[in-house]
């Protein structure tokens, strides 16, 4: 698990993902596009989705918390991520558009050239930090 290929590529990556020795803890399904972009449901994880994407020497991975326009007091909540960002290991929060809808982003990069073994954790922690997140972070700001 420790073997990384000079620089990991989508498909060398969903077939290490995808392999048996991961499969019990990764589904992989390939998304076909400009850029191809794998979906990772993490079955650990209440089957959540992270998408993964190689571009040059960085590999990233999100998931889409929940949208922008469902926060109570949004500015207040966007104020207390960005001073909290040092806190969230291995993550960073953003704000995408998806179908002209503002939403929550976690995120997480490594490099292309990281162990598979690196790579699985970046996966993990960034399930863990997004379901802390949805728990922790979205009810302090609900009233």
């Amino acid at each position: 698990m420790d073997v990384a290929p000079r620089a990991w590529t989508v498909s060398s990556l969903a077939e290490a993902l995808g392999g048996p020795e991961l499969a019990e803890e990764f589904a992989v399904d390939r998304i076909e596009g400009s850029e191809p972009v794998l979906r990772v449901t993490m079955r650990d994880h209440g089957d959540l989705s992270i998408f993964l994407s190689v571009a040059g020497e960085q590999i990233v991975v999100s998931t889409l918390l929940w949208p922008v326009d469902e926060q109570n007091n949004a500015d207040a909540f966007n104020r207390f991520i960005l001073k909290a960002q040092k806190l969230v290991p291995l993550s960073n929060f953003a704000i995408t558009e998806v179908d002209g809808r503002d939403y929550y982003e976690l995120i997480g990069e490594l490099s292309s050239e990281s162990s598979l073994r690196m790579i699985t954790l970046e996966l993990r922690v960034l399930a863990e930090n997004a379901i802390a997140a949805a728990d922790d972070l979205r009810a302090e700001f609900a009233a």
